[in-house]
């Protein structure tokens, strides 16, 4: 017989919470969760070698992507606790983020009584519904007894298989109810584990082994096309073990940068939309894809048919049997953990003395990097963005963490940071969230407190969660808030001189108001700094980033600079456009007019 003890809900909560290894909850209060707040305190006061901080942002839109970044740079699920209504709804949007990020999340949320629960009453919201289309899951406590017993389904659903975000609505009534806890209690959820037991068994025959390296045997030039489930596995050790034994060439999507070294030999860093030339040309150029944890999404393969179109076969490793085929057809595909695949290859080669080794590709790919680098305006009198990014990474070498908002700066550092490791490149992959670069970077540094945290942000973006300046400096974080300023929504202004006529809707911020130096000071950055000139572009990056507690440095740039290389939407890569300063292998082709069907 389990062992009991009779604790209140909110009580089991935290209990539930610290039984899990919970090191941080972000949230906001309000009523309906007053009593789990509560809990959270009294546990803290009895706990304090080792409490659970809770840290409170401007919103709950904040403590939900800095529970995002605290979980893209650990692979722990992040934690948040927010009040009803408006408190939950706040958090849809991390939540959906999450989800198509595959990023684990548990959201604790307080709901009404459960005699109010449809009555409309005061701050209620009907979450299961709302959160149900964008969730991997959601409970609706309605029995008090099974409340431990849900938490721990939670966290086993959320970090699971293909990890997501769970939020879990718990009635007022039930916070504040005395209740048997018992120690080991759990859902029965046995369907999905089921499902689950069966990938994660899927191991690789011989002969599943066999074809695969007869595909790759019969190929000259191999490319490993990885992606953020490469990073959720935990298989990037695997990955470069993988690709260095038989020197395949390696290139990431958005989500899948870091797992190899950028700095690698065999890396081609990001691939697609704005992936560097050489990338995108080696995907030309290759014939055999191996899809690794990515799923060919439209921002890589805006047409899937044109999509590598010399691969005389495609490979497609993943944990969700839903993404083999859903874009792009397959030759061999494999469903299942991609660390266990990788080991079993090598096993297999080992095994059978498989000793091919690409070295005439991968001197090809080093070719394709010499001829194709990316490259920016040198010469203008205007501080040209990807030159200061150039010069942090200079500094950092590849070892800082940096989280970012949406837009053309996402994009730049995307293309000139180097990354040594997995989860140092925090960033809104699919769902392309503005505002998601500063309170991301409050949960990285939560969760490595002396590593250095950089967020790169843009005027458009930074103003969406811009009260989160204050929740940096009220915990003392280190953090680094580069602010690269265009006056205006860069990369909508990208589009629209490109193929809306230069009609700048709505984008244009040149007559806003904001001093964003002024903002940072009033929030307690000792160090907020606006740069301006360009000759002192290294003075003040070696300021910034040697500055040991938060630092504000707002750069004005280039209001028309572009990221380049650029696919435009529905194009394929062959009529990528370089720009002026990046070499092309094609002429550059005519900017065409957009289809009005077309993707932003």
């Amino acid at each position: 017989m389990a062992e009991k003890q009779i604790l209140t809900g909110s009580d089991i909560i935290v209990k539930v919470l610290a039984e899990q290894g919970v090191e941080t909850i972000f949230g906001y209060s309000g009523g309906a969760i007053l009593p789990t707040y509560d809990a959270v305190f009294q546990y803290n006061e009895i706990h304090k070698d080792n409490p659970i901080p809770l840290i409170v942002p401007a919103n709950e839109q904040g403590a939900g992507f800095m529970a995002s970044g605290y979980a893209r740079a650990t692979g722990k699920p992040g934690i948040v606790l927010v009040t009803s209504g408006p408190g939950a709804t706040n958090t849809v949007t991390p939540v959906r983020d999450a989800m198509a990020d595959s990023i684990p999340m548990i959201v604790i949320c307080g709901q009404v009584n459960r005699s109010s629960i449809g009555s409309d009453a005061f701050q209620e919201a009907p979450i299961t519904s709302v959160m149900g289309s964008v969730a991997k899951h959601v409970f609706l406590v309605t029995k008090e007894e099974k409340l431990a017993a849900t938490l721990r389904a939670a966290f086993e659903i959320s970090t699971s298989g293909r990890p997501g975000p769970v939020v879990v609505d718990v009635p007022k009534d039930v916070q504040t109810a005395s209740i048997e806890f018992e120690i080991n209690s759990t859902l029965n959820i046995n369907a999905y584990r089921d499902r689950l037991k069966t990938i994660e068994n899927n191991r690789l025959s011989d002969q599943q082994c066999e074809s695969f390296y007869n595909y790759l045997r019969a190929s000259n030039r191999p490319l490993i096309y990885s992606g953020g489930g490469t990073i959720a596995a935990e298989a990037s050790k695997e990955l470069r073990s993988f690709s260095d034994r038989f020197q395949i060439p390696v290139t990431t999507t958005l989500m899948g940068i870091g797992a190899v070294d950028t700095q690698s030999q065999l890396s081609l860093q990001m691939l697609g939309m704005h992936g560097t030339a050489f990338a995108n040309y080696a995907v030309e150029d290759c014939d055999f894809i191996i899809a690794m944890g990515s799923r060919f999404d439209d921002r890589v393969a805006a047409l899937p048919k044109q999509f590598a179109p010399k691969a005389k076969a495609v490979a497609h490793f993943d944990i969700d049997a839903s993404e083999i085929d859903k874009v792009k057809q397959t030759d061999w595909s494999h469903v299942g953990l991609l660390k266990t695949a990788l080991n079993d290859l090598m096993a297999y080669a080992d095994k059978n003395n498989i000793k091919d080794v690409f070295s005439d590709w991968a001197n090809e790919i080093q070719e394709l990097k010499s001829t194709y680098p990316l490259d920016y305006d040198r010469t203008s009198d205007l501080i040209q963005p990807q030159m200061v990014l150039d010069e942090i990474n200079h500094l950092t070498k590849g070892n800082a963490i940096v989280s970012t908002g949406v837009g053309q700066h996402q994009m730049w550092s995307a293309q000139y940071f180097d990354f040594k490791e997995p989860r140092q490149w925090l960033t809104s992959g699919s769902m392309g969230t503005m505002g998601f670069g500063l309170p991301a970077a409050i949960g990285a540094q939560f969760a490595h407190p002396d590593k250095l945290v950089i967020d790169v942000d843009g005027d458009g973006s930074i103003r969406m969660n811009l009260g989160d300046l204050e929740t940096v400096t009220t915990y003392d974080l280190p953090i680094k808030i580069l602010l690269l300023n265009n006056a205006g929504d860069g990369m909508v202004k990208q589009w629209q001189k490109l193929y809306y006529g230069g009609r700048l809707s709505a984008s244009d911020k040149t007559l806003y108001k904001k001093d964003f130096v002024l903002s940072a000071q009033s929030d307690g950055f000792e160090y907020a700094e606006r740069l301006t000139d360009k000759t002192q572009i290294q003075k003040t990056i070696k300021e910034f980033i040697g500055c040991k507690k938060a630092a504000f440095l707002e750069v004005i740039i280039d209001p028309d600079a572009m990221v380049f290389p650029m696919v435009g939407p529905g194009m394929s890569y062959s009529q990528m456009i370089t720009g002026e300063h990046i070499k092309s292998r094609n002429e550059d082709p005519e900017v065409e007019p957009i289809d009005p069907k077309a993707m932003f």
